[in-house]
């Protein structure tokens, strides 16, 4: 866990956490426990969370991860950012291909984890950079 200043803001701090993964199954359920830090953290520093929060972000974290590792095998980095009432989730891999959305489907069994990330989160987009892309999912604290 780092903290870190933002830029356009010189007297607010934030909390940010930064993970490296190499890859491989392992780095699901670790990411879930960074969250687990990570709103640790928030909650040492005085930020009110929902009660549902907690179990919100380790969702988010572990779909966006577990696309990360299922269309990317390999590196995957995971930054986790408090940003004013929102903490952003962002996982890097090192796929090209955009998450996209599958068709309305009920009687579909799994591959639902966009849809998942989508409700839960404000805003979600993604960003294409020299060696993939990098997913950022916005979840409100309350």
């Amino acid at each position: 866990m780092t903290r870190a200043r933002r830029p356009h803001a010189a007297e607010r701090s934030v909390l940010s956490a930064a993970v490296e993964f190499a890859g491989g199954t392992a780095m699901i359920p670790a990411a879930r426990d960074v969250v687990q830090g990570f709103v640790g953290r928030l909650g040492e520093a005085g930020v009110e969370t929902s009660a549902t929060f907690l179990d919100a972000a380790r969702l988010v974290t572990s779909e966006l991860v577990t696309n990360a590792l299922r269309h990317a095998p390999g590196p995957c980095r995971l930054v986790l950012t408090l940003i004013e009432d929102q903490v952003e989730i962002a996982v890097s891999d090192t796929a090209d291909g955009f998450p996209t959305f599958l068709p309305r489907d009920p009687l579909r069994i799994g591959r639902h984890g966009l849809e998942i990330v989508t409700r839960l989160c404000d805003e979600v987009i993604t960003k294409p950079h020299a060696q993939g892309k990098t997913v950022y999912a916005r979840l409100p604290l309350r």
